[in-house]
């Protein structure tokens, strides 16, 4: 089984092919039209779900038996025919035109999976086994949607504005001060709606180099790390 490279791929007006109709193929459009890809199926039959989709403009059908050919202009695809020898003139077509593939339940001859995601916008967790268990990732992906830690994507908006001040003044922060600054009051902050305050703290935070529990310099911190990152640290020892 092959080693996945895990990456985010900006599908805005991309041309995505999908060859079938059945439920599986259905399931795939709802997170490529998120994403913004220009969707065309491939089928001579298709589930009411796909007509639905066609008639809210939602993606193209065309109404036949796949044909080589039709990944021309194709930036990614989907094979979700049940057929083992269509699948198989799919994944050569891809190989000879670059396009990337993706062959359900088939993952040799995938050059991509489709992750199960968790989203908390704006974040996304990707989980997948590498095609091991599609049941397994989903599984986890269940197990995530209520986890706690996904609370902490409500600070995602005051990080960026933040990050965008320091941007501009060109001030340079080493990444482990970033960490020292997210902490749970910052947090508390921002779910009672104060990000103009949680905003303020967080860029004293980064640029004031006599706060005393963390490093003098901004740009470099210590080895071993700063005193906030110890006793970050020891509390999550003991939680």
């Amino acid at each position: 089984m092959p080693e996945y490279y895990p990456v985010y791929l900006n599908l805005a007006g991309k041309s995505c092919v999908i060859v079938g109709g059945g439920t599986v193929a259905q399931g795939k459009i709802a997170a490529l039209r998120d994403a913004g890809a220009d969707i065309k199926i491939i089928s001579p039959q298709v589930t009411d779900g796909i007509k639905r989709a066609v008639q809210h403009g939602d993606v193209v059908w065309i109404q036949r038996e796949y044909k080589p050919g039709d990944l021309g202009g194709a930036f990614i695809a989907v094979a979700a025919t049940n057929v083992w020898h269509v699948n198989r003139q799919i994944h050569e077509e891809a190989e000879n035109r670059g396009v990337l593939l993706n062959v359900v339940d088939d993952p040799d001859q995938c050059t991509f999976i489709a992750p199960s995601i968790v989203r908390r916008d704006p974040i996304t967790l990707a989980i997948s086994t590498g095609g091991a268990s599609p049941a397994l990732a989903r599984k986890m992906r269940e197990v995530l949607s209520e986890a706690r830690i996904l609370q902490w994507a409500e600070l995602a908006g005051v990080l960026s504005q933040a990050r965008r001040v320091i941007k501009e003044k060109r001030t340079a922060i080493d990444p482990t001060r970033w960490q020292c600054v997210i902490t749970e009051e910052l947090l508390q902050l921002t779910h009672n709606g104060n990000d103009d305050e949680t905003v303020g703290i967080i860029l004293s935070q980064l640029e004031d180099p006599g706060i005393p529990e963390m490093c003098p310099d901004l740009a470099h911190c210590r080895p071993g790390g700063c005193a906030k990152r110890a006793a970050m640290r020891a509390a999550e020892a003991v939680s």
